[in-house]
C-alpha cells in the first residue's frame, strides 16, 4: 500500500493534483473538507459535533477531525493506498496520523509539498474567487492571513517529514499538466 500526504499553501493546487494522483495510482482520496461535509450531511455523531463548532465560527478540534479521518480509513481499507489532502496541517495531527497508521500496520510513504511563491498564489486565489464566489479568496488580507497560518503551523511539517526521509518538494508553478507530470515522475520514482 502506498500512502501520500499532499500539502502546500492555499491555492497551490493540492486538490486538483490530488485528483490526478488518485486516478493514476488508484488511491483513495481523503480531503478533510469533504470529510466534514459528508459527516455533516449524513448527520453522524462526529458531523453533528463538527457542525456545532463551525456554526460558532470555531475551528473543528483535532480530536474530531482525527476521529473522522480514522473512521474513513477503516471504512475504506480495501484500497491500494490513500492520498491525504488537507491533513495533517499541524505537528500534533502528523504525529496522530503516524500513530494511527502504525496501529493498523500502515505508514506514510511520501509527503509532497507543492511549492509556489505567494505572489503567484494571491493571483490564483483572486482569480478563483471571481469564479467560485469564495469570500476567503477575494480578500488579500484574508489570503495573507491564511498564508501566515500555513507558515506558522504547517511548514513545521517539512522538518518532521524530512527527518523521516519522506519529504519531497515539487515545483508548483506552470501549467496544471506540467505540475502533474512532475508529480507523476516523482511518485513513479518512489513506488
Amino acid at each position: 500500500m502506498f500512502n501520500i500526504v499532499i500539502f502546500g499553501k492555499p491555492g497551490s493546487g493540492k486538490g486538483t493534483q490530488a485528483k490526478f494522483l488518485k486516478e493514476k495510482y488508484s488511491l483513495y482520496h481523503i480531503s478533510t473538507g469533504d470529510l466534514f461535509r459528508k459527516n455533516i450531511r449524513n448527520q453522524t455523531k462526529l458531523g453533528i459535533e463538527a457542525k456545532s463548532f463551525l456554526d460558532n465560527g470555531d475551528l473543528v478540534p483535532d480530536f474530531v477531525t482525527i476521529k473522522m479521518l480514522e473512521n474513513e480509513v477503516l471504512l475504506n481499507n480495501q484500497v491500494k493506498g490513500y492520498i491525504f489532502d488537507g491533513f495533517p496541517r499541524t505537528l500534533h495531527q502528523a504525529e496522530s496520523l503516524d500513530t494511527f497508521l502504525s496501529s493498523i500496520n500502515l505508514k506514510i510513504n511520501a509527503t509532497i509539498a507543492l511549492d509556489v511563491n505567494e505572489n503567484e498564489l494571491i493571483t490564483r486565489l483572486i482569480d478563483r474567487g471571481k469564479t467560485t464566489n469564495r469570500s476567503d479568496d477575494q480578500d488579500i488580507e484574508k489570503i495573507k492571513n491564511r498564508f501566515n497560518e500555513y507558515n506558522t503551523k504547517t511548514s513545521i511539517l517539512v522538518n518532521f517529514y524530512n527527518k523521516q526521509g519522506i519529504y519531497f518538494s515539487v515545483d508548483g508553478k506552470g501549467s496544471v499538466n506540467d505540475i502533474t507530470l512532475r508529480l507523476f515522475g516523482l511518485v513513479d520514482s518512489l513506488i
